[in-house]
């Protein structure tokens, strides 16, 4: 497939000949895993954990877990990641609020299923810190979690998450890409440049942690490993032929309760049909944005750090380990220094002014009181303003 020339795609130039070779003749890149599953590698949590031990940093499996989601299936699998009793404490907070969202009459709608047919909580995460303070620490403390994005995305990525119910009878969703072109029709995506288009998977990593098991018949996501290489993807994927050629080579891949799945955004991928007639499938969908692009839900991270900053506290006095800190304070504060004012908030002490997370660390290595940490984030938001 030559693109040469081509300074912006066109919708008429996808092939599906030239997806089919791509898929077809793609080579196996899973450095490292624990297994390879239906094409998918699986990677094991003790032994991530293991592998950083031993080298001494996260480095490493970092750029394995990079090389898989760029150049090969573009999805792997972190399994076991997070222990039973942390996700069924979270869950059982999660099905609080779906209960709240039905009870007022709310709703909440879907990307791409019907409205009503499966139940979603959006901002799960603000929601969690507001909450259950104690139950988002122990949820987002996990290294698998902070692994997966650091892998794509580099430090100061922001997590955002939704909850999705697949309810027993739910249809399968359609094979989509994810945000941001993903999210715009065939004329909006194909109005922006051809490097956009090659850049906009760069800019977010989809995940989601199972919060129950999920054998095939529950209807778990379908991927089309490979799929996140074609470059026209994002003006084929509602195409016909490319909707059968998913529908015919498609993986669907069993998870365990507290595995974590990532893939690149421009994968194909869809949720698959829940047939049983008594599981509700929950999954906790994380969407998390590199810091210089635009995450998609409006979070208070303000709110957020104030909400679990005395149970952080707490856990620091308790002598809490600085990679789980780190971890769990990266999912609740904003590591990136700007937009700010930078009249107000100049960077006095380097090339930017101190971020939240900056000022959420340093409270909890002083040991300062929640009164006064609130005055401090207070300030930061103050200085922001652009007037």
């Amino acid at each position: 497939m030559s693109l040469d020339g081509m300074t912006r795609f066109d919708r008429h130039a996808c092939s599906i000949d030239d997806f089919r070779h791509l898929i077809e003749n793609a080579p196996v890149v899973a450095p490292e895993a624990s297994s390879i599953e239906l094409g998918v590698p699986v990677y094991a949590a003790e032994e991530v954990r293991a592998r950083v031990r031993r080298d001494g940093n996260d480095r490493g499996i970092r750029d394995d877990l990079a090389s898989v989601l760029h150049d090969g299936a573009g999805i792997f699998v972190l399994s076991g990641a997070l222990e039973h009793d942390i996700v069924d404490r979270a869950s059982e907070v999660f099905f609080a609020m779906i209960a709240q969202q039905h009870a007022e009459g709310r709703q909440v709608g879907d990307h791409y299923a019907k409205p009503g047919a499966n139940d979603r909580v959006w901002n799960a995460i603000e929601k969690l810190a507001s909450l259950a303070p104690e139950v988002f620490v122990d949820y987002y403390m996990n290294d698998c979690i902070a692994i997966g994005a650091k892998a794509w995305l580099g430090p100061s990525y922001q997590i955002s998450s939704q909850i999705n119910v697949v309810n027993p009878g739910g249809a399968a969703q359609s094979p989509h890409r994810d945000y941001h072109l993903g999210f715009m029709t065939d004329d909006e995506a194909e109005d922006f440049p051809r490097h956009a288009h090659l850049l906009s998977p760069m800019l977010t990593l989809q995940g989601a942690v199972a919060h129950c098991d999920m054998p095939v018949e529950t209807g778990p996501t379908m991927y089309l490993p490979h799929s996140q290489k074609y470059p026209l993807g994002y003006l084929a994927w509602r195409r016909p032929e490319f909707i059968e050629y998913f529908g015919a080579h498609k993986t669907q891949l069993p998870l365990r309760k507290g595995d974590v799945v990532f893939f690149n955004p421009a994968l194909f991928h869809a949720a698959g049909s829940n047939i049983t007639s008594d599981v509700k499938r929950m999954a906790n969908l994380l969407q998390i944005s590199s810091c210089m692009g635009r995450a998609m839900e409006t979070m208070d991270r303000i709110d957020m750090s104030k909400a679990v900053y005395a149970t952080l506290s707490d856990r620091v006095a308790a002598g809490l380990d600085g990679n789980a800190l780190f971890c769990v304070a990266t999912a609740v504060a904003d590591g990136y220094a700007f937009p700010t004012n930078l009249d107000n908030d100049p960077p006095l002490g380097g090339l930017t002014p101190p971020s939240h997370l900056d000022i959420l660390l340093e409270s909890l290595r002083e040991g300062v009181a929640q009164d006064e940490y609130e005055r401090r984030v207070d300030a930061l938001v103050g200085r922001r303003q652009s007037h």
